[in-house]
């Protein structure tokens, strides 16, 4: 893209289709005179009283607890420099839009034309009783030491100045990581820091607080190397003088360990890379362009370890992996301020979490095959979800360790729910549903596991102790897939169609035979199914050699429901199969039924239906409140549809006394207990918000999540098949990798269930 048309691009973002980034959102009703009434005059007085008599309450009544100003004077900004407080007034903008949208922090971005200290702090300090903490920003050095200095002293909430340690935390966890990867030992390692800035000074104080020797260390600026035989040196600069017998960086990087770029790009030559020792970590982070280019880097040394600032390349040093979740700890706990031990923590955390199992969605984000932890993968990347409920509670800890909390936290798991739950990474259902899956593994065959998304699922599933899959399909390609993700578990990998499983197909086939000879099927035709996976995948779950079966990706749902149909037994009692979709809505976890089994079905097929649809529902630990759903209410239109609808309302009602269900009822009524309860006070659903729809027909049903699925961005698990003996579902076409871990865990959780009955 040519840079004219990347700035055309830039202004209009900003632009249209109106100007900013963020804007102010109301979190209460505002409908009506009395919402106003309560909103302001006189409603308004009580909180303020109840503010005036004790000021913690503050806390309770406002948005103070949440709230974080992104401050600045806008004399340093990026790296366009002293560009006045209006000019910065976009970046500010901007920090906030990911405090939002990574930590769900609500900020108010303040531009400040004050230069002087004193005027500043004094400024920060007039308004500070608004927030709950504050984020300073692109404020040039020294001054910025001194603002942040005062400003922690003289006030009682979080201030931190993000450039200085954002970038020095961020840096520090893969420093931590790329002499692990290395290993080296941080107190033997000599390094080099190119820049005296803020940013510089703070991530050389983070790197000795994690063990760095200061007689290590060379810092340079635009002099040369910082010696202590200098004159005029800032306390800043001084601090980090050295007496080493070197001028400038290029002697200075000769046999060095690590070198720090916060200064300007394309000022390391590849002579000097190649000076350095065995094994060089180099973090380029100068913007736009680092220090070296990161393609010329690892093209001088493939014994580099290279990060820099920019997301087009591994390793992106990026202060949004720390700001947002830092603020997250603090507010929770309304710490008072920022403390050393809380920075550390954040180090600790994210160098851990980089050597965890990278979730799929970051590889889909990113464009990878599979991240793990290793040279090029030494930091979490920023849009990982697991970021939220990971850094902020080390965070919290080391805030109530340290004695800086006013309000500790004593619930820890309850406290990560509610962090996934405001980024809506993971929802309670999901997380339900894995963990109860994590209690008892069980055996789930994969029938498509030479499909890279299929066995990147099952990889997932694994090592996250979901089940213990079983991989089917080419053992030849599966085994190629393997390597290229770096999946060297040990787990069972079959072939139905080589020799060595002739056996095995024989048997399952004679079985096959004998229970449908009287149905058409030869003992020949029998034979031939077992070498097609599915057949042979089914075979295994109903000789016990498997406890569940997930398939579907690559085929028509049809044509793979069909074997499933023919050789997996139905529950006593099931005449015909159904399938349901689980929603996670905004409104909460809701079932839809049937979604792509059962045309057109009969009244009492459609309250079989109800009934095997309330079942899932409270295996997924809900209590269902079932809603036949219409075209009209309760018989208002009579129609072929409506009266099928009302008979199989009255056989639940006979057959199932206990469970509410009624219809038919039309969606909206449906969904909102309010307007049910005010209409159709007669109703089961009197007051209560349906959370189990069962649609009249397949085509209604499955348009429906669809929909809702693509055009409002809900996430589904399904389709889950009802009625079978087994737990086997099946895919839609080209399911995710998340959907087919969901998937998975339904069929564990659904194996669960059945032991529990045999």
């Amino acid at each position: 893209m040519s840079q004219s048309r990347k700035r055309r691009e830039a202004l209009l973002y900003h632009a249209k289709p109106k100007p900013g980034k963020i804007s102010v959102v109301p979190t209460k009703k505002y409908a009506t005179q009395r919402d106003l009434s309560l909103a302001y005059s006189p409603g308004v007085a009580e909180p303020c009283l109840e503010i005036a008599k004790d000021k913690n309450n503050v806390y309770k009544y406002t948005t103070k607890g949440n709230l974080v100003a992104v401050i600045s004077n806008g004399t340093a900004v990026l790296g366009l420099g002293d560009i006045g407080p209006e000019a910065s007034k976009p970046v500010m903008e901007g920090k906030g839009l990911l405090f939002k949208i990574f930590a769900d922090i609500d900020v108010f971005d303040i531009e400040v034309d004050a230069t002087d200290i004193d005027k500043f702090v004094e400024t920060v300090k007039a308004i500070a009783p608004t927030f709950g903490g504050i984020n300073l920003e692109d404020i040039k050095a020294p001054e910025a030491f001194e603002i942040e200095r005062r400003l922690k002293e003289e006030l009682d909430i979080p201030v931190m100045h993000d450039d200085q340690h954002g970038t020095a935390i961020i840096s520090t966890a893969a420093l931590k990581n790329a002499l692990e990867i290395n290993g080296k030992n941080i107190e033997d390692v000599q390094i080099v820091v190119n820049g005296a800035g803020a940013a510089a000074i703070s991530c050389t104080r983070l790197y000795v607080a994690l063990g760095a020797k200061l007689e290590n260390i060379i810092m340079c600026d635009s002099k040369g190397v910082i010696r202590k035989d200098r004159d005029n040196l800032t306390a800043q600069k001084a601090e980090f003088a050295t007496d080493k017998d070197v001028d400038t960086l290029e002697e200075a990087m000769n046999n060095a360990d690590v070198f720090i770029g916060l200064s300007k790009g394309n000022i390391v030559t590849p002579k000097m890379l190649l000076s350095m020792a065995k094994n060089p970590i180099v973090f380029a982070m100068a913007n736009p362009e680092p220090e070296i280019a990161y393609d010329l880097a690892v093209a001088t040394r493939d014994d580099i370890i290279m990060a820099t600032g920019r997301s087009d390349h591994p390793n992106q040093v990026n202060n949004v992996l720390g700001f947002p979740f830092i603020f997250r700890g603090a507010l929770d706990v309304r710490a008072t301020k920022i403390n050393e031990e809380m920075k550390m923590a954040a180090v600790h955390a994210l160098a851990d979490l980089a050597k965890k199992t990278v979730p799929e969605q970051v590889n889909i984000v990113y464009d990878q095959v599979s991240l793990s932890f290793g040279k090029d993968y030494i930091i979490p990347k920023p849009f990982d979800p697991r970021l939220i409920y990971e850094i902020p509670p080390a965070i919290a800890k080391a805030a109530i360790e340290s004695g800086v909390a006013k309000e500790p936290i004593e619930d820890w798991v309850k406290y990560k729910e509610e962090l996934m739950d405001r980024s809506g990474t993971g929802s309670k259902e999901i997380r339900m549903l894995h963990n109860r899956a994590r209690n008892n593994p069980k055996r789930i065959v994969f029938a498509e596991a030479d499909h890279l998304d299929v066995l990147k699922a099952a990889q997932r599933v694994y090592d996250e102790k979901i089940g213990i899959p079983i991989l089917l399909g080419n053992k030849e390609v599966i085994f190629e897939l393997k390597e290229e993700l770096g999946f060297d578990a040990d787990v069972t990998v079959i072939d139905p169609k080589t020799p060595e499983e002739k056996e095995r197909r024989e048997q399952f086939a004679e079985t096959l035979w004998k229970r449908r000879n009287r149905k058409g099927i030869t003992l020949f035709e029998a034979q031939k199914r077992m070498r097609e996976r599915n057949y042979f995948a089914a075979m295994m779950v109903n000789e016990g050699e498997a406890d569940g079966l997930i398939t579907g990706y690559s085929r028509p749902y049809s044509s793979v429901v069909r074997p499933i149909l023919e050789l997996i037994p139905r529950d006593r009692s099931v005449t015909k199969v159904a399938a349901a979709n689980l929603m996670l809505t905004k409104q909460g976890p809701m079932f839809l039924a049937d979604t792509t089994i059962n045309i057109n079905p009969t009244a009492k097929e459609l309250a079989k239906i109800t009934h095997y649809t309330s079942i899932l529902a409270k295996m997924f630990g809900m209590t269902p409140h079932v809603a036949m759903l219409g075209f009209s209410n309760f018989g208002s239109t009579k129609s072929e549809t409506s009266t099928k609808i009302s008979e199989a309302v009255a056989y639940m009602h006979q057959h199932y006394p206990d469970l509410v269900v009624d219809g038919e009822i039309q969606a909206d009524f449906a969904l909102n207990g309010e307007m049910s309860s005010e209409n159709f006070p007669f109703s089961k659903l009197n007051g209560k918000k349906a959370n189990v729809l069962i649609f009249p027909n397949l085509e209604s049903a499955n348009i429906t999540y669809k929909l809702m699925k693509e055009a409002n961005g809900v996430e589904s698990i399904g389709p889950i098949l009802l009625g079978l003996s087994k737990p086997v579902h099946v895919l839609q076409l080209g399911a995710s990798v998340d959907e087919i871990v969901n998937m998975t865990a339904v069929a564990v959780v659904d194996a669960q269930e059945r032991e529990k009955y045999k």
